[in-house]
């Protein structure tokens, strides 16, 4: 029956916040719920050596391939203005363990801040700061580094060194202008391998490695505006050519918000295709917090006065407890039985697709209790691990009221103080509504619970490093070769006719110098090299490993092979899948492997009256257009390379007129 009605409770409230799915809502339900939302893209340099040290960039082992670990444990400290940071003080409170994997190719000791930072890297620098310009950013007159405290263990000083560049610059989307906070270039964090109770591990390879970060104001009104700036950031970093691509390279962390809602940071989204499912999700959650908030209010439940009850329970009775829960506290862990005053039907409520509110404390006990999940079930549960005869007896105990509601906990007795002050905080946090924090994303749109979000406490002078004055005719000298505007790109491809559905693909490689390259040289038109890049080019990719050897200037060659042999370039859909495949083959083999010949126009047609005559034996009532599709399938191989197909089409049309009259 409590199944039943917690199921009921969950669509009921997600009717009554008014949730759509992403791809049924529309602008006006965006309106109504005051949605807003800004990105922070994180891109990084394709350099040489890492940022603050000489270490080379870009260098990538496998989790077992390593010389050292390195063991930290994290503690705040204090500001410039003498404050702590909440996330940190909230990593503190987790008590966690910090194992670093170092490879001797790829960390030194810098990285453990054993040896004072290096100059900053030229090469970085400069990049960044064309990237800048391009984002029509104000530069500054002077870089200055600052420390920025990171306690998740992510990067092993307890800080990463960051600099701003560029402030309130622009890009311009389809209908509106997008406004740039700034960009900024820092130090990449490590890649984490594990994260299990108190113990996180982490691998140093990427660490130090340059990024920038580009942070636009919340302009953006629906999902769709978006993760259209994402894109436009994303074609941006890439055409400058110095960026790096690639699973990692380029992250974004999402800020969303609706009306009366809190900033949330979705961090490391890797996909700009989850972007859209994941801001509609989270606008949606925050409306459903505020839902939860008016209906705890309604209850007159006031936060001064509010408190929960806890006790330690016995679960030795056999009745109290189903198999499915009884598995997990054989091992011995110790049990919290907890009610929370006025709050039926709270826990059950819908926050986002298939997560109710109760979801909300459990990912915050994996996360600062670390207790790993499942650490909880509840009076609500869609799938209860509790017999109903156990939940009314936990009641009983408790001695609960009809409108509360109860948990029951579960983990190791040392983190059970940790997880109910987790809990609490969380239900009092709902009094409020929305709290600012940062969360993880899932390729569903979902998102959980991953540290408070940080704020500027967290932020001070990095006293090893000198401020970096910029000369006017230094940043003058970067402006000078800068690629094209992407919003112009995008007019540039409309007027050259490439169809739409190849933009998306060739900007996001930054093929279009390839095809003005291509185009001025042997005198192509960039229509028909938009369209073989944009379409036949990415179905071969899509379909083939790349070979380590092959990279964007084979496509060049082959175009200057068959304008030097005066070849029709339809030649290169044959061609281009072996030489993916066999970079190193010479042209002329791989005209020998798919058996072209050359042929001339006069030689192609020779066969054709025969062959029409045959096609009329055989057909009862021969069409015209019916006939030249079958010649033409008849002699297209020996046409390939040889002749333009149209013309070919053209001569045969000709043909069967001239035979058709000759008949008459």
């Amino acid at each position: 029956m409590k199944q039943i009605e917690a199921l009921n409770n969950f669509e009921a409230t997600r009717k009554a916040i008014g949730y759509v799915e992403y791809r049924h809502a529309a602008p006006a339900d965006y309106k109504r719920i005051g949605f807003k939302s800004g990105l922070e893209v994180h891109q990084q340099l394709d350099t040489t050596s890492k940022l603050f040290c000489r270490c080379p960039a870009g260098v990538y082992h496998s989790n077992e391939d390593y010389d050292a670990e390195v063991i930290r444990h994290m503690r705040p400290t204090l500001s410039e203005l003498g404050e702590y940071d909440g996330t940190a003080l909230m990593e503190f409170k987790t008590r966690k363990e910090i194992t670093y994997r170092l490879n001797n190719q790829s960390a030194c000791t810098y990285e453990v801040d054993d040896t004072p930072p290096f100059p900053i890297e030229k090469q970085a620098l400069e990049y960044a700061l064309e990237i800048s310009l391009l984002s029509r950013l104000n530069i500054v007159g002077e870089v200055h580094i600052t420390r920025k405290q990171y306690l998740d263990g992510s990067i092993p000083t307890g800080f990463q060194r960051t600099a701003i560049l560029g402030v309130e610059g622009e890009i311009q989307l389809k209908n509106k202008k997008v406004r740039l906070i700034q960009l900024s270039i820092e130090e990449d964090s490590c890649r984490e391998i594990s994260d299990i109770g108190h113990s996180r591990v982490f691998k140093t390879d990427r660490l130090g490695m340059p990024l920038i970060e580009t942070v636009t104001h919340p302009d953006m009104e629906t999902p769709d505006e978006l993760a259209e700036a994402a894109e436009y950031i994303r074609f941006l970093n890439r055409s400058t050519g110095k960026v790096r691509t690639g699973m990692g390279a380029g992250r974004e962390d999402v800020n969303v918000s609706c009306a009366g809602g809190s900033r949330v940071e979705i961090k490391g989204v890797a996909h700009n295709k989850w972007i859209p499912a994941l801001s509609h999700n989270e606008a949606f959650r925050q409306w459903a917090l505020l839902h939860i908030r008016k209906l705890i209010h309604g209850q007159g439940l006031k936060k001064e006065t509010w408190q929960l009850k806890h006790q330690k329970i016995d679960f030795s009775l056999p009745e109290m407890v189903a198999p499915p829960l009884r598995k997990k506290l054989d091992k011995g862990l110790e049990v919290i039985a907890i009610n929370l005053p006025g709050l039926k039907g709270i826990l059950s409520h819908f926050t986002q697709p298939g997560h109710p509110f109760a979801d909300e404390i459990i990912h915050r006990l994996k996360v600062i209790a670390c207790i790993e999940r499942p650490n909880m079930t509840h009076s609500e549960a869609l799938d209860p691990l509790l017999s109903k005869k156990g939940l009314n007896k936990i009641a009983n105990w408790l001695e609960a009221e009809e409108g509360d509601a109860q948990i029951v906990l579960w983990g190791p007795a040392a983190d059970i103080p940790t997880a109910i002050e987790t809990i609490e905080e969380r239900i009092l946090m709902a009094f409020d509504g929305v709290p600012e924090e940062t969360r993880k994303s899932f390729a569903d749109g979902t998102t959980i619970f991953e540290r408070v979000l940080p704020g500027s406490d967290r932020m001070y002078p990095d006293t090893d490093s000198a401020p970096i004055p910029l000369a006017v005719d230094y940043i003058d000298s970067l402006n000078q070769n800068l690629p094209m505007d992407i919003s112009d790109r995008f007019k540039q491809l409309e007027q050259w006719d490439v169809p739409e559905d190849t933009w998306k693909y060739l900007l996001s490689k930054n093929m279009i110098p390839l095809i003005e390259r291509i185009c001025e040289k042997f005198n192509y038109t960039p229509k028909f090299i938009g369209s073989f890049i944009g379409h036949t080019f990415k179905n071969i990719e899509g379909k083939n490993e790349l070979h380590k050897k092959f990279d964007d200037e084979k496509i060049y060659e082959l175009f200057r092979y068959i304008n030097d042999k005066q070849m029709i370039p339809g030649i290169a859909k044959f061609m281009m899948p072996v030489i993916y495949e066999f970079p190193d083959m010479q042209f002329s083999s791989v005209l020998t492997s798919i058996h072209f010949n050359r042929y001339t126009l006069a030689e192609i047609m020779a066969p054709v009256v025969f062959l029409y005559e045959k096609f009329q034996k055989n057909t009862n009532d021969p069409d015209m257009e019916d006939a030249v599709n079958w010649l033409m399938g008849q002699v297209h191989q020996q046409a390939i390379g040889n002749v333009k197909l149209t013309e070919l089409r053209t001569t045969i049309e000709s043909l069967i007129k001239q035979e058709n009259t000759s008949h008459e």
